[in-house]
């Protein structure tokens, strides 16, 4: 009988520079849960950072995933053309705002910012970029060069793609202290003026890329007001307006696209994560018109739009329609925000509960204001050692997102709130 693979070995033979916050090997997962090699279960709200909207294998995805390698792997998209493909695209692009209705496929977010960058600097013939302080796109060199969630990510890196400029984002700790909600959406617009103004003209600039929901930097959500001005400031200058959905996005928030819940449509939109139930996809989406400037081999994949992940995106749609998935996530998302609320009152280094739908964060300070980095990692800790996978976010690590699968159960929730009270009682005393 084969020996279990220690973490020992997994780090002897794999590069360290893919961090890791927890030594577990992972052997299957089912729903919420995934089990070691020992079998031990761990209850999973991390969910590969928003991968399995389904949870873990569901089984109507393995099977379309099953079925079709049986017939085809791949034969390379730029060679032939796949029926799953062609429907998933189409069905994509009839649930996309507006005339959002091209899509171009790939394999991971950090492509599909990749590639939305090309595709709008080759429909406006523009160098310049603006994207956001407290962003996150993903960790090619492109990618890279448009995060600022932390800069870490941006170490022994540079220089990295040039032309990219940054504002500011209208979260509490970007903006002068004391301003409400909408002084800090007319701060950070008018930061973005400042570098038309200063650095890179609206002439010049291809592109503003956002978030509608920040996810690394700690589940911000802007106000309206913030997104429409961006949408208005586009408009004006003909700049392309690129919504980063791969993480708020396919039904996160409660809507499909994050986007529905500020009436804007960008003209340019990236998915990733959740389109195809664990398998490796992503997507850059537009219109038309917009895709009719980026000619045929100014980009491309080898493996992307492959059937597989078509057959896997299909199955998860198909599911999203069957099962009222967007109905859940909104009445889920209410209970779990009520229980994470209710933590809030009951201790107070639990500062902030945020977010839409499912996409929610709670954030821990110390009673005297200190960012509480440290009391994550404590909660973290205890709630591994409780069986519970959790992960942290923000630029100080002070966050701790809730990314379950869209399909919870209030079960589930229950479970995860007793383990998440406990491990922050822990935390409580270290404040």
């Amino acid at each position: 009988m084969p020996m279990a693979v220690t973490y020992n070995e997994y780090k002897q033979y794999l590069s360290p520079a893919l961090a890791k916050t927890t030594d577990l090997v992972i052997e299957r997962g089912s729903g919420s849960y995934v089990w070691t090699e020992d079998g031990d279960r761990y209850l999973d709200w991390v969910q590969g950072i928003a991968v399995n909207a389904l949870g873990h294998s569901y089984p109507t995805v393995v099977e379309a995933i099953t079925k079709q390698v049986r017939k085809l792997t791949t034969a390379s998209f730029n060679m032939v053309n796949y029926p799953t493909t062609l429907k998933l695209a189409k069905r994509i692009a009839q649930l996309a705002p507006g005339e959002l209705s091209s899509v171009f496929f790939s394999n991971g977010g950090a492509e599909a910012t990749d590639g939305a960058l090309k595709l709008a600097r080759a429909y406006t013939k523009r160098p310049g970029i603006i994207a956001f302080k407290g962003s996150f796109h993903g960790r090619t060199m492109g990618a890279t060069s448009v995060t600022a969630s932390n800069s870490k990510y941006r170490k022994s890196t540079e220089p990295l793609v040039g032309g990219i400029h940054f504002a500011a984002y209208p979260s509490v700790d970007q903006c002068p202290a004391g301003y409400d909600e909408e002084q800090r959406s007319a701060w950070c617009i008018d930061d973005i003026q400042h570098i038309f103004d200063y650095i890179c003209a609206p002439d010049e600039t291809a592109a503003i890329l956002v978030e509608p929901v920040q996810g690394e930097g700690g589940y911000v959500v802007p106000p309206v007001s913030f997104m429409q001005g961006l949408r208005e400031l586009c408009s004006q200058h003909g700049i392309m307006l690129i919504f980063d959905e791969i993480q708020a996005g396919y039904g996160r928030t409660g809507t499909m696209f994050a986007s529905e819940h500020f009436g804007v449509t960008p003209d340019i939109m990236t998915l990733g994560k959740a389109i195809a139930g664990g398998i490796p996809a992503s997507a850059v989406v537009s219109t038309e018109a917009i895709m009719n400037e980026w000619h045929p081999g100014m980009h491309g994949g080898t493996f992307g739009g492959n059937p597989v992940m078509g057959a896997a995106g299909l199955a998860v749609l198909d599911e999203f329609e069957q099962s009222s998935i967007l109905d859940n996530v909104n009445a889920q998302g209410v209970y779990l925000r009520n229980k994470l609320e209710s933590l809030q009152a009951k201790y107070p280094i639990v500062s902030d509960v945020r977010g839409l739908g499912l996409m929610l964060a709670i954030e821990l300070n110390h009673s005297d204001g200190r960012p509480g980095g440290d009391l994550v990692e404590i909660t973290r800790s205890q709630a591994l050692k409780r069986h519970m996978l959790t992960l942290s976010c923000g630029v100080r690590g002070n966050g701790m997102r809730m990314a379950t699968p869209l399909n919870v159960t209030q079960n589930i929730i229950d479970e995860g709130i007793a383990i998440l009270d406990e491990s922050i009682a822990v935390a409580e005393q270290n404040d």
